[in-house]
């Protein structure tokens, strides 16, 4: 495998079994693809990114109005530490769903029309999810609202999906050791997630070959993904992988700082996460693992990586440090986060 697939959704309701056997493919052999012809306007992307920069460009003490809640909603800025880094990201960003926001929203005399913004921005996206994750129970000889079900808000208020716009800092005149990035390797926690980068702002690399749900080893091989707003970048989540019977592969990623004559501006992308509601169900046709629910699942994985962080922390007691940068890239981090 020497790139990411490209699939083009043109003609999607009379192509539909030819994407579904693409997207399939993609999802099996690399756990990533990339998506053109989606159908969402270019303006309107463009303004998503507007949004975005206008909200990163408020002073700190306006952002931190709507902190980061504990509930992935609200804002941070370099609190994310990868047990894959050790370093805290160099980035900060705004998490937003469609539920649980009371109070965190952006107030409109601090950015006009903040959530009207999103909030439609959201539910594109989300509806171009449903039809890839339609796809995906199709190909996978399943009910057609399988996934759908599992993860639209039907309005219970147990929505976990998440929008994440992310502002990756400058690197101008700086410089960094061998453990820091601008996003440590990590898989995500959610059933699909769609990025959106903005052109030449790239750094974002894959590392397909993961077997298993839990599996952290996976070889050397980083596959460059090309920055572009006229395509979304796609993965499977690690509750997809479950809900699949790890046929699709929720696959390690992670996004370099600039390196050599690179570009050392700031980066900017916008990640939805669609996320299997707290109380829906998880498991596969072959049921190959246990049911679980949306929430007990995110539980489960924040326990493990807490059980990999002090793993990690133990090496590092035993091993020079630049040893333990070349070895630990494969470790998750943190549910709803991407590049």
């Amino acid at each position: 495998m020497s790139a990411v697939p490209t699939i083009s959704l043109k003609d999607f309701d009379a192509r539909k079994e030819e994407i579904t056997q693409q997207l399939m493919d993609a999802s099996i052999n690399v756990g990533f693809f990339t998506l053109y012809d989606h159908g969402i306007p270019s303006e309107d992307i463009q303004a998503a990114f507007d949004l975005s920069r206008e909200f990163f460009a408020l002073p700190d003490e306006v952002k931190a109005k709507t902190p980061l809640d504990g509930k992935n909603a609200g804002w941070e800025r370099g609190t994310q530490v990868r047990p894959s880094t050790g370093t805290a990201d160099q980035k900060e960003s705004i998490q937003l769903q469609f539920a649980r926001m009371e109070g965190l929203w952006p107030s409109d005399e601090d950015i006009a029309g903040f959530r009207t913004r999103a909030e439609k921005f959201m539910h594109q996206v989300q509806t171009l999810s449903i039809k890839v994750m339609e796809c995906f129970a199709v190909g996978l000889g399943l009910p057609i609202d399988t996934f759908t079900e599992g993860t639209v808000d039907p309005g219970a208020g147990d929505s976990q999906s998440v929008l994440r716009l992310l502002h990756y800092h400058s690197t101008e005149g700086k410089s960094f050791g061998p453990n820091f990035w601008r996003a440590g390797a990590h898989a995500d926690f959610d059933v699909l997630t769609m990025l959106f980068q903005r052109d030449g702002e790239g750094g974002l690399e894959v590392c397909p070959g993961r077997k298993v749900v839990g599996d952290f080893g996976m070889g050397q091989t980083w596959l460059p993904v090309e920055a572009r707003q006229d395509r979304i970048v796609c993965n499977i989540g690690d509750q997809l992988m479950r809900w699949s019977d790890d046929r699709l592969k929720s696959t390690y990623h992670r996004v370099r700082l600039p390196e050599g004559t690179e570009s050392r501006g700031p980066r900017y992308s916008i990640a939805f996460f669609n996320q299997a509601r707290t109380n829906t169900t998880i498991q596969g046709p072959q049921k190959k693992y246990p049911e679980i629910t949306g929430g007990q699942f995110i539980a489960d994985a924040l326990a493990r990586n807490r059980m990999q962080s002090a793993e990690i922390a133990r090496q590092a007691a035993q091993q020079p440090e630049d040893k333990i940068a070349r070895e630990i890239h494969f470790v998750p981090q943190h549910l709803q986060i991407s590049a």
